[in-house]
């Protein structure tokens, strides 16, 4: 009798090593990599601003503006908001008084942009002519920041219009990477298309 159990025993014992296998790759287990959300992007198409300001693009047809109502609001700032990405273009205007005032303007948009220096691994500042001779500016930052791209325009003696990208979700930027190279592209439209109204 206890050969048997002994017979049955070392059977089991040889079917639990026979049904371990090394299948997945020469090397072992591969975990998976991780998946993100898949996200539809829709053609790129522009409509004119038709509010009232002292400025004039053409902006995405997926995309609303409305007023900025935060705290601290001066007169035309909007926001344009992409509601299928939770994402908002937050658009502040001023009108410097003369040539200190619009040095001390850029100097602060410098400063909020170098606030993101805690988690960027870069900023990038790039300067651009657009099609019909105005300058504009734009700073890409890489890595886990709240505002991924941020811009400014200005004619330096009487408007000065400030743009930041921010995204409304706890989604990290590497897996939003396709909604912010799609919205890069239609401030880039914007900004080739920025007017200043005579007033």
């Amino acid at each position: 009798m206890n050969i048997n159990k002994s017979i049955i025993l070392a059977l089991c014992t040889c079917c639990l090593f026979l049904s371990c296998s090394n299948d997945d790759s020469e090397e072992g287990y591969v975990p998976k990599m991780r998946g993100y959300f898949k996200i539809d992007l829709p053609p790129h198409e522009y409509q004119l601003l038709k509010e009232k300001h002292p400025y004039q693009f053409e902006y995405s047809k997926y995309a609303d503006v409305t007023n900025d109502t935060t705290g601290l609001v001066g007169d035309h700032w909007i926001n344009v908001s992409y509601k299928d990405f939770d994402a908002d273009i937050q658009l502040t205007y001023k009108v410097p008084k003369n040539k200190k005032e619009y040095l001390q303007i850029v100097d602060e948009h410098i400063k909020l942009t170098n606030k993101h220096q805690v988690r960027a691994y870069s900023i990038e500042e790039i300067q651009i002519t657009n099609p019909k001779g105005k300058k504009y500016f734009v700073y890409e930052l890489v890595g886990d920041v709240p505002s991924p791209f941020q811009f400014y325009a200005t004619d330096t003696t009487k408007n000065f219009i400030r743009g930041a990208l921010y995204f409304k979700t706890s989604q990290k930027n590497d897996s939003l990477a396709p909604v912010i190279e799609y919205i890069k592209e239609d401030v880039v439209h914007m900004l080739n298309t920025l007017e200043w109204r005579k007033n």
